[in-house]
């Protein structure tokens, strides 16, 4: 057979499989509309033919306008988006989410409105949004979960956004929160048999142990993700995990098996076209071959991945190629360069790092508002109940007099009484449930203050720390307030929280320490929520904080005996009379005795109906010299 003709057969073969391709894709574009699937599950089954060409998608929005098929259009337009997005345009991206989101809140069809939501999570998660993202897959999440009936598109939904919540704690370095979301959608993902899923997840899991720089479990995990990504032949997936897998052993050492492995998925990475993962197995390489000592490759790949990065603004890898440089001149001796590459990849990631911080905060500051709006309404409501049961008594007071004779005046006397108690008791819980509600908004706005401050000193790291403190300090808070009572363990963590806060406006002066007596079972306990709390707070206001040198606060727990156990709260401040007289806490006073007031009301309440009741002790400390050196408070409840 000669040249030519065995040439013209293979175009010819090239040609008449690319016209089939076509065709089929045409075929999967027509069908769908002419059977008008309004299932997720179904319409996702007939476009994944097309789902990476964008003519294609394209086409099919075009066909389902004209064939007035808004489902389609509403399905082709999030996948639209979802194409743009993994080419790195992501405000087209976010274009055709929007679009498609009204149009599934004009079908109101919930399985649409969920992936739509987590879709246009994933892009604001690319871009560092980290509020917007955050908000997005939260309102999936919520809606998937109020629905009675769960479809499958509705779990598959739930996993995604559970993946997407812990992609975001990933990126403000909460590494313990990320594990534990990636965990829920890896038994989501499992309950849905989903290989894809289970591969992403065990790859995300990978990273929060690889942060914390536990590398076996790092490299179980990915290897499991690699595992599911070669059983459904998912080349993308093979690209992530083999770039994973190659930073552990970069970071173990182990640069030639590293660089065999990136090596392997370049072509792939490339091939795919995704930016993103482009940037990255480019650096990653240049990580490698610099490492081997290769440094002309190693700096080629690496100035590949920088500009990759920069033109896409994805200020991690922008950061990891600016640090890689600098390790790569200083291997070369040139201290100069490696100085100013270092101070660019410090710049980058600060920015990166406070842009994300900040806008945390600020979700945090209107999640916090939005909340004291819901405890205001609470608050109104439990006076009008107060203002109910009141007007209540007052009817059935007058009913008494008027109607009931002399002969039942005792017996009425006693009903009387009886109700009396009760309506006070109601009365006594209603105002419970107002006080815990009523979280000091001064500690709050100046706690929030405290960490603006750290993140504009560009502290990063402490800011980071506290915020996550303050973050949990407040869930607690909210928590609790639910609860009559809550364990002893749940308070002593709570007031642990309440202190790291607090100790930021002492500048970390506050030595606190808690000894818990052997015998004494925390979890068994129950005792009020947040009853401690003003005892230490007096502590630290009143007489740690006037002060000069050491100031030690200590909380023990201790086992009296099989009917008590014995807080005692002991600072060696000031002590109580010198409290007095300094001017500006006489005016603090009505203040301190209304919040102890409040308190020793709610422990006789919560002693009522036990066989012992409480004992509060005061005890005022004074040194050799009998100068004053602290206060003593010893609280001895019963034991439920």
């Amino acid at each position: 057979m000669s040249l030519q003709l065995r040439v013209f057969l293979c175009l010819f073969i090239v040609y008449s499989a690319s016209v089939s391709g076509q065709d089929s894709i045409e075929n999967a574009i027509n069908t769908s509309i002419e059977q008008r699937h309004a299932s997720f599950d179904s319409l996702q089954k007939y476009t994944s033919a097309f789902k990476r060409d964008s003519l294609a998608i394209a086409s099919f929005i075009e066909k389902s306008k004209n064939a007035g098929y808004t489902y389609g259009n509403a399905f082709g337009e999030n996948l639209l988006g979802i194409y743009l997005r993994d080419h790195s345009y992501y405000e087209e991206a976010l274009e055709h989410h929007d679009k498609a989101l009204k149009l599934a809140n004009e079908l109101n069809d919930v399985e649409l409105k969920v992936s739509v939501l987590n879709m246009t999570g994933v892009v604001y998660r690319r871009i560092d949004a980290v509020s917007s993202a955050l908000d997005k897959h939260n309102a999936a999440l919520a809606l998937a979960e109020s629905q009675s009936k769960k479809s499958r598109a509705l779990l598959k939904g739930i996993a995604i956004s559970q993946n997407s919540i812990g992609n975001i704690y990933l990126l403000l370095r909460d590494y313990d929160d990320a594990e534990k979301f990636f965990k829920m959608a890896i038994n989501s993902e499992a309950n849905l048999t989903s290989d894809l899923g289970l591969a992403i997840n065990y790859g995300n899991l990978g990273i929060t142990y690889e942060e914390r720089k536990q590398y076996d479990k790092a490299l179980e995990n990915y290897k499991k993700s690699l595992e599911y990504n070669n059983k459904i032949n998912n080349d993308l997936g093979r690209v992530i995990c083999n770039n994973s897998i190659g930073q552990v052993y970069l970071k173990q050492g182990k640069s030639s098996k590293a660089l065999s492995l990136i090596n392997e998925v370049l072509p792939k990475a490339e091939k795919i076209g995704d930016k993103f993962y482009i940037a990255l197995t480019y650096i990653n390489l240049g990580w490698a071959y610099s490492e081997l000592g290769n440094h002309q490759l190693g700096e080629e790949y690496l100035m590949k991945g920088k500009d990759i990065a920069d033109e896409n603004d994805h200020k991690q890898f922008l950061s990891m190629a600016y640090m890689h440089l600098s390790q790569l001149k200083e291997q070369q001796g040139n201290y100069q360069e490696a100085l100013a590459y270092q101070r660019s990849s410090q710049e980058v990631q600060e920015e990166y790092l406070n842009q994300a911080n900040q806008k945390y905060v600020t979700n945090l500051i209107y999640k916090y508002d939005s909340e004291q709006k819901k405890n205001t309404i609470e608050l109104l409501k439990r006076n009008n109940q107060i203002a109910q049961i009141e007007l209540s008594q007052s009817k059935k007071n007058n009913i008494f007099i008027l109607l009931l004779s002399l002969l039942l005046l005792i017996i009425l006397f006693i009903l009387y009484r009886q109700m009396r108690l009760k309506n006070a008791k109601q009365r006594l819980n209603a105002e419970q449930k107002l006080m815990r509600s009523q979280m000091n908004p001064h500690f709050i706005f100046n706690a929030l203050l405290s960490i603006r401050i750290y993140l504009q000193n560009s502290n990063v790291e402490d800011a980071m720390r506290y915020l996550n403190q303050f973050a949990k300090l407040i869930r607690s808070i909210l928590t609790s307030s639910l609860e009559k009572e809550i364990t002893l363990q749940e308070e002593l963590d709570t007031m642990q929280l309440y202190v790291n806060i607090e100790n930021i406006r002492f500048c970390n002066e506050i030595q606190y320490a808690v000894h818990i007596d052997e015998r004494v079972d925390l979890k068994a306990i129950k005792i009020p929520s947040l009853i401690l709390q003003p005892f230490i707070e007096n502590a630290l206001w009143h007489g740690l904080q006037p002060k000069e040198g050491e100031k030690l606060l200590t909380l023990d727990v201790a086992l009296k005996n099989d009917e008590f156990v014995t807080i005692t709260i002991t600072d060696n401040g000031i002590g109580r009379k010198k409290t007095m007289e300094v001017a500006s806490e006489k005016v603090n006073t009505q203040k301190k005795s209304i919040g102890i007031n409040l308190t020793l009301r709610r422990l006789q309440n919560f002693s009522k109906n036990l066989r012992n009741t409480y004992a509060l002790r005061f005890i005022d400390l004074y040194d050799e010299q009998e100068y004053p050196a602290g206060t003593q408070v010893l609280i001895d409840l019963p034991i439920k």
